[in-house]
C-alpha cells in the first residue's frame, strides 16, 4: 500500500485557486480609467452597450460587435468594417460623429459607455453631465495605442483577443525595428508627413512622429512642440525632406505635390519620393501594416525579400478573420 504524501501549504493554495477559478471568472471588479482629458471614469466590465465613435476597427479584432449599440457614421464608409460586419448599417445605428454628435439619438440607445476622441471636450463634458460614461482618447504614440487596446480588451472582457492583436502588431513592428535600428542617426532619411492640408505637418507630439522614428526616419517637423502645425512652403523648402508621406484621407494626391511649381525645390519632389499612405485608420491594429508600408517606401532596399500584400493579408486573416479586401488592396 502506497503512503500518501502530505500536501504543502503552496499546494493547498494552488488547489484552492483552481477550485475557485469558475467563480473568479464571474467576479465583478471596478475599473477606474483616466482618459486623455484627465477625466476619470469608473466602470465594471464587461460593457454591454457601447457607442463607439472612434477605434471601431478594433471591434472585429476583439469580436465584440454584439456589445456595440451605436457607431460613428464613418464606420459605414470603412471597407474593413463593411467586410467584417456587412449588415452594420441595418444592425447598428449611427449617432453622427465625435464632431457633430446626435445626442438625442445617442441617449435613446441607453449606452453604458461611449468611446470618442478629445477633439470636442465640450461634447464629452455634456455627456458626462447627463450621466453617460464617456472615455475620450487620442493616442499620441504606439505605446499609447497599445494602452488603449488593452483598455478596450478590459472594457469588453476580451483581454485574450486584445493580447493576440498586440502580439500580431508586435510581429510587424519588430520586423521593422530589426531592419532599421542599425541605421546611424545622421544617415536616416529626412521625412515629412502632410495632413489634410498641404501645409499641415505632423510635429513632435503626434503618433505619426513616433512612427516616422520607428521606421528609421527623421521627422523634419520634429522640432515643433505640438501635434501638428501649419507651416509655409518656404519652411518646408528649408527643411528639404527626402521623402514625403501624405495622410490617406487627404483630399489631394501625391501628383498634386509632384506637379506643383512651388514644391519643385524640395528634394523629395525632385526625386519623386512623395507617397500617399493607404486610406486606413492609424487608430487601429492596422497601424502596424501602415508603418510597414511606409518603411518599405523609405528604405526599399531593406525589404526586397518581403511582399507587402502577403504580410498584410496574413495579418488581416489573423486579426480580423478576413482576407485583405479588394478595396483595401487597391489602396496601395
Amino acid at each position: 500500500m502506497k503512503t500518501m504524501k502530505s500536501t504543502t501549504p503552496f499546494q493547498w493554495s494552488l488547489l484552492l485557486a483552481i477550485a475557485l477559478l469558475p467563480y473568479a471568472a464571474f467576479a465583478q471588479h471596478k475599473v477606474v480609467y483616466q482618459d486623455k482629458l484627465g477625466q476619470k471614469t469608473e466602470f465594471v466590465p464587461p460593457v454591454h452597450r457601447a457607442v463607439v465613435l472612434q477605434l471601431y476597427e478594433f471591434m472585429p479584432a476583439l469580436h465584440c460587435w454584439n456589445q456595440v449599440v451605436g457607431v460613428g457614421r464613418y464606420a459605414y464608409q470603412n471597407p474593413l468594417i463593411q467586410q467584417t460586419k456587412p449588415d452594420i448599417e441595418k444592425s447598428i445605428p449611427s449617432v453622427g460623429s465625435g464632431i457633430d454628435l446626435n445626442t438625442e439619438a445617442l441617449f435613446k440607445l441607453k449606452p453604458d459607455m461611449v468611446v470618442t476622441w478629445t477633439y470636442k471636450p465640450e461634447i464629452v463634458q455634456y455627456l458626462r453631465e447627463h450621466g453617460v460614461r464617456t472615455i475620450a482618447v487620442y493616442p499620441d504614440s504606439v505605446g499609447e495605442l497599445y494602452d488603449v487596446t488593452r483598455l478596450l480588451g478590459t472594457m469588453f472582457h476580451r483581454e485574450k483577443e486584445a493580447a493576440f492583436t498586440l502580439q500580431q502588431m508586435d510581429g510587424i513592428f519588430n520586423t521593422i525595428r530589426a531592419r532599421t535600428n542599425a541605421i546611424p542617426v545622421d544617415q536616416r532619411k529626412k521625412v515629412l508627413w502632410l495632413g489634410g492640408r498641404q501645409n499641415n505637418v505632423a510635429a513632435s507630439s503626434d503618433l505619426i512622429d513616433n512612427v516616422l522614428n520607428l521606421i528609421g526616419g527623421r521627422n523634419v517637423a520634429g522640432g515643433i512642440k505640438q501635434r501638428n502645425a501649419d507651416v509655409s512652403i518656404e519652411t518646408i523648402i528649408g527643411w528639404n525632406p527626402e521623402v514625403i508621406f501624405i495622410w490617406g484621407d487627404a483630399k489631394y494626391s501625391a501628383n498634386d505635390i509632384l506637379n506643383s511649381p512651388q514644391w519643385q525645390h524640395v528634394k523629395a519632389v525632385r526625386n519623386r519620393q512623395v507617397y500617399k499612405v493607404p486610406k486606413w485608420s492609424i487608430w487601429s491594429p492596422r497601424l502596424a501594416p501602415v508603418s510597414l508600408w511606409m518603411a518599405m517606401k523609405l528604405y526599399p532596399e531593406r525589404y526586397h525579400d518581403m511582399n507587402f500584400y502577403s504580410v498584410t493579408d496574413s495579418f488581416n486573416r489573423k486579426v480580423f478573420g478576413v482576407p485583405l479586401g479588394k478595396a483595401d488592396a487597391g489602396a496601395f
